[in-house]
């Protein structure tokens, strides 16, 4: 066993050496390197904007709306506005979330009148001046709302309650038996 293994060993050292020859005969290897072009810093500016280094931005033209769209959703939980024009493009929303209250105080009269100010405050930008109230849902702040865009300078021109009533929609629960 012995001699088998001081065999093996002379074997691996040629192998080694043949090898290192073949390395030594290959041609090295041709790396290609790919130059990147650095902007130069004595670039002469090519418009306007990079000379001055201010950023002009185009004025946004916002459309005068007078005659809208309130859409009043007063729930058991929560009270939403929404001011829209006449095509029903959004204008500016509010709800009971968005300004602060939590819980129960969400769907009061008094949250009604602050959420229908922030609406209005956030569309005064478009000019509005007319809308047509569609009041939806059961809650304690639809009248509050109504009452608070008349307040904050907004003419309600007519209310209309589209509140989905059911023509004996779904199917009654069995009755219980006592």
């Amino acid at each position: 066993m012995a001699e088998t293994t001081k065999k093996d060993k002379k074997e691996k050292e040629v192998v080694k050496e043949v090898a290192k020859e073949e390395k030594v005969e290959k041609q090295p290897e041709i790396k290609i390197e790919k130059k990147i072009e650095e902007p130069s810093l004595s670039a002469e500016p090519k418009d306007e904007k990079e000379k001055t280094g201010k950023v002009f931005r185009k004025k946004k033209n916002i459309r005068q709306i007078t005659h809208g769209r309130a859409y009043i959703q007063a729930t058991y939980n929560n009270t939403i506005i929404t001011l829209t024009d006449l095509n029903g493009n959004v204008l500016s929303w509010s709800s009971a979330g968005q300004n602060g209250f939590k819980g129960p105080k969400k769907s009061t009269p008094y949250a009604a009148s602050v959420i229908v100010k922030d609406a209005v405050d956030k569309a005064s930008v478009y000019g509005l001046k007319n809308v047509n109230a569609f009041v939806k849902g059961v809650g304690s702040g639809r009248e509050a709302a109504v009452r608070a865009l008349n307040t904050y300078g907004i003419n309600v021109i007519s209310i209309k309650d589209i509140t989905p009533i059911p023509h004996n929609g779904c199917r009654a629960r069995k009755p219980r038996r006592i």
